[in-house]
């Protein structure tokens, strides 16, 4: 990159937040009419406009998504040759946005986690979506699409939500021994990240009910409760959130609550007429070319790919557990679900393998 472009470039990546109006464009003055309404002059005498999806975009892991982005000038105006454009995500903690790319022209430069996965699509004119492939769990949240033309700033947010499914996790050692950093730890043993609190109430709206509480990403500690009962906070209280607020990181444990997306292969049963103990299990799905299976692909093979299996099997961590599509006699609860043995010392039980396309 020409030295130019490269510095400017590098000042957009570490600018500081910029709000939707910024007061760069224009100027409140007071009118002469002694009525207390404000008149705006811009500068140039045209305003510029930003619009992303006022829908949530959805998408999946392993995926490819486009957040759509646009803009305009009111009245309308011809567009200067140069014009920048900065994406950021929204952190849920509000702490500093995360960078993802900025571009000048048809130049561009990807961040982070996004370096080689994401970049402009500018097929339509005045156009600035954000096109990311290979969707990852964590690419799950809110996206500024700013649009700087010299001392005009505008942008627009746009959400992007994966498709997946939250589940409640506590380790083999038993109930609240995670601290926020164990917590985000085993959820990625477990081919998930720590769940949102937007995560954690759609499972909540779909029937999750749960009465131990959880660690979140924003390092707040919940629980979603469908049936208000004593010992979930009580039967006075509304079904709902519950929210013990901000937890100390290092100090406090509970368990998590883990948010898994779709799958980029399959899960599958493999059974002994004598069972296996764990170490077995894992040799055998080594020996049939797979790796066994992690607790959140079982969940999103259960609700995604409708798996429904009626036998036991050991998962990764050494919980024994089994999905369940379709109720009936003989296999658990009279609700679909994902059923646990928890994590047994003994005991010989099939196993669930998992395999990439």
């Amino acid at each position: 990159l020409p030295l130019l472009l490269e510095a400017t470039l590098l000042r957009l990546a570490s600018g500081s937040h910029h709000p939707f109006y910024n007061g760069f464009y224009y100027n409140h003055l007071m009118n002469d009419k002694g009525n207390g309404q404000e008149e705006v002059d811009y500068f140039n005498g045209a305003k510029l406009v930003v619009e992303t999806s006022k829908d949530p975009v959805y998408s999946s892991n392993g995926a490819n998504v486009t957040l759509p982005c646009h803009y305009h000038y009111e009245p309308d105006m011809e567009a200067k040759p140069k014009i920048r454009i900065k994406w950021s995500k929204l952190r849920d903690d509000y702490t500093k946005d995360q960078d993802v790319l900025v571009a000048i022209g048809k130049t561009y430069m990807a961040f982070g986690d996004f370096q080689g996965r994401a970049h402009l699509r500018q097929v339509s004119r005045r156009e600035a979506s954000l096109v990311i492939s290979d969707v990852r769990l964590q690419d799950d949240g809110k996206y500024r699409c700013e649009v700087i033309d010299g001392l005009e700033d505008e942008s627009d947010v746009v959400d992007l939500q994966l498709q997946g499914i939250v589940f409640p996790y506590q380790p083999p050692r038993g109930q609240y021994k995670l601290n926020f950093h164990e917590a985000e730890q085993v959820c990625q043993e477990q081919g998930a990240i720590l769940a949102t609190f937007n995560q954690l109430f759609q499972a909540w709206s779909e029937g999750l009910d749960w009465c131990n509480a959880g660690w979140l990403a924003d390092g707040t500690v919940q629980y979603p409760i469908r049936l208000p009962r004593k010992p979930c906070g009580g039967l006075h209280l509304a079904p709902g959130i519950r929210s013990y607020g901000p937890r100390h990181r290092h100090l406090h444990r509970f368990d998590a609550f883990c948010f898994s997306s779709g799958l980029r292969g399959e899960v599958f049963y493999l059974d002994h007429p004598a069972g296996m103990t764990l170490e077995e299990a894992k040799q055998t799905c080594q020996d049939a070319g797979t790796e066994i299976a992690r607790v959140g692909q079982l969940y999103s093979a259960w609700k995604f790919l409708g798996l429904d299996r009626c036998n036991a099997g050991w998962l990764a961590d050494g919980s024994v557990r089994y999905p369940i599509t379709k109720p009936r006699a003989n296999c658990g609860p009279a609700e679909p679900g994902v059923r646990s043995f928890g994590f047994p010392s003994k005991g010989r039980f099939g196993v669930f393998c998992y395999k990439e396309r």
